[in-house]
């Protein structure tokens, strides 16, 4: 797929602008609370599950949208969405590549 075909500006970050500000905040408020003296990264090791978590944030934001620590439970949801479909496309693309090499050998 082209460049072209994944329009990631005019096709997410102009449609959700709001949306991916609260998820970075998110992010940043994860890593400073499993990693305050680290630089801002995803410890893909801390949690593996997402689709659990991502339901009992949705549960949870019925009840009370903001959660102990101050972030939405949606954005929760959202943010624990796109881990979930990150690393899906991830194992699909070392799947992939597994795949290809075993055709080589």
């Amino acid at each position: 797929m082209s460049r072209k075909e994944t329009p990631i500006f005019s096709g997410v970050l102009k449609y959700f602008p709001l949306a991916l500000a609260e998820i970075a905040r998110c992010s940043l408020s994860g890593n400073e609370q499993h990693h305050k003296d680290k630089p801002l990264h995803w410890d893909k090791s801390k949690s593996a599950d997402h689709l659990d978590a991502l339901t009992r944030h949705l549960i949870d934001s019925s009840v009370n949208p903001i959660d102990e620590d101050g972030v939405k439970h949606l954005t929760k949801v959202a943010w624990r969405a796109l881990a979930a479909l990150q690393i899906e496309l991830e194992y699909e693309l070392l799947d992939s590549a597994s795949s290809k090499e075993a055709t080589r050998t």
